[in-house]
């Protein structure tokens, strides 16, 4: 019901996004690295979640809310990119700390773990972007019901994500180990991940979506 152009395009974006350093990425490898990978796996469940919520939202057409009221759309861009600029100083600030590096954190039982995971998603300006903006995009009425084509789309979004981040999760441990023997590696990674929330914090406060 789907083109594969349009697959392609939604998994590339996908793919993109999830490689790209935001809110689920920091707060996934935070807790993997300081809990193990139990604790980063139920906060990807919660994750997931909230991946379903957007999905379920976005096939029930309420995404239009936003196109009707661009108040209300334009107030959570802007505190989304003031969330991002907030992350982007934390690691580029004297002394601030990377993504992979161990932190003293309290251990979260599983319970508050998942619904962390479902907050920070849902909190998430990327993935907000994504869902009220570039999946009805790629709903070709040509092809049958919007809504189908939507969830569709969004599960294979949902599927890609959770493909990358569970291996995130899996190799954080390994990672902040090796980075934690090589402090220079420690450094580029933390301005790498600083730059780009802070470019990425400009451009959804700068973004303006074709049905705005």
């Amino acid at each position: 019901m789907i083109s594969l152009t349009a697959a392609a395009a939604v998994a590339a974006f996908a793919l993109g996004l999830v490689l790209t350093p935001g809110p689920n990425m920091i707060y996934l490898v935070s807790r993997s690295v300081t809990q193990g990978r139990r604790a980063g796996l139920i906060s990807l469940a919660g994750v997931a979640a909230g991946f379903l919520v957007y999905v379920a939202a976005a096939t029930a057409g309420l995404t239009a809310v936003f196109t009707l009221v661009p108040a209300l759309y334009t107030a959570i861009k802007l505190a989304g990119a003031g969330y991002l600029l907030w992350l982007a100083w934390q690691a580029l600030r004297p002394g601030g700390t990377a993504a992979f590096a161990p932190k003293d954190l309290p251990a979260d039982p599983p319970r508050r773990l998942f619904t962390m995971g479902v907050v920070t998603n849902l909190l998430n300006p990327k993935i907000a972007i994504l869902y009220v903006s570039l999946l009805p995009q790629f709903a070709d009425p040509e092809r049958g019901r919007i809504a189908v084509q939507i969830l569709l789309l969004g599960l294979l979004q949902v599927a890609i994500a959770l493909t990358v981040n569970c291996l995130i999760v899996l190799g954080a441990g390994g990672i902040a180990a090796f980075l934690a023997r090589r402090p220079g590696w420690q450094r580029v990674q933390r301005y790498l991940m600083g730059s780009v929330l802070a470019a990425l914090a400009v451009h959804i406060g700068l973004y303006r979506p074709a049905a705005a």
